[in-house]
């Protein structure tokens, strides 16, 4: 089997279980470390020549994260392309058994299972609380309906202001953000990389959560320690 992976949270969860099975990924695919195979470009501009020249028997994608375009000509190359929904921790599961199994897994692994343990019984505080979740700036775009991230946030007990806006990630001034006065303005490190010295300073007087991105978007084996991690970070902005 030779797979390549234009996500990376699937570039993980299956270099973690298939080892040899990736040939190529996309030059935002960090995890594991050191993973050593073609690199073929990113996730919105992915190289479609370079990927057909590896001969792939699988391409694996989300239909979030890479272009329609992309996709039609990767078939139109006569690659087979596998496209996974991901919008909810449980959907997460379905997806990942379903991409592992036709990349050749021969058991679930033991990070899937502890995985879905972890987020069967996820800690969350006694009173929930409301948040604004900028995910760019320049302009700000936060989440908005129908995202994974904001699922992974309300099963922690934080429920952000945007859930029902019309679009998946809407431009918003951050003016606006400040006067819809959340209990916590959640600052992850990625896709833009919010710090302690730039994204805090927007929001004068309300609480900043900075949470680990990976933790908050990615659906692979960062999923069995995202609860811990980001509740400890969510609890600790709310002090």
């Amino acid at each position: 089997m030779r797979v390549v992976s234009l996500v990376p949270s699937l570039t993980e969860s299956v270099a973690r279980t298939v080892p040899g099975a990736l040939v190529g990924a996309t030059d935002w695919c960090t995890h594991p470390a050191g993973l050593d195979v073609a690199r073929v470009g990113g996730t919105k501009n992915p190289d479609v020549e370079r990927v057909l020249a590896l001969a792939p028997d699988l391409v694996i994608a989300n239909e979030e994260e890479n272009r329609a375009p992309d996709l039609d000509a990767l078939r139109a190359g006569g690659a087979e392309v596998l496209v996974t929904e991901v919008r909810t921790v449980p959907q997460a599961f379905t997806e990942l058994d379903r991409v592992l199994t036709a990349c050749g897994a021969s058991a679930r692994p033991r990070w899937l299972d502890e995985a879905e343990s972890a987020w069967s019984a996820p800690p969350c505080p006694e009173r929930r609380a409301t948040a604004v979740v900028p995910v760019w700036r320049r302009p700000w775009m936060v989440l908005g309906r129908d995202t994974f991230a904001g699922d992974v946030l309300a099963r922690l007990g934080v429920d952000h202001l945007y859930a029902s806006h019309a679009e998946r990630y809407p431009k918003v001034p951050v003016g606006e953000l400040r006067e819809a006065r959340p209990d916590l303005v959640v600052l992850p490190d990625e896709p833009y990389r919010f710090t302690a010295d730039d994204g805090p300073e927007a929001f004068p007087g309300l609480s900043c959560a900075l949470v680990d991105g990976r933790s908050l978007t990615w659906y692979g084996p960062s999923l069995a320690e995202a609860p811990r991690l980001l509740g400890a970070a969510l609890r600790a902005a709310r002090r």
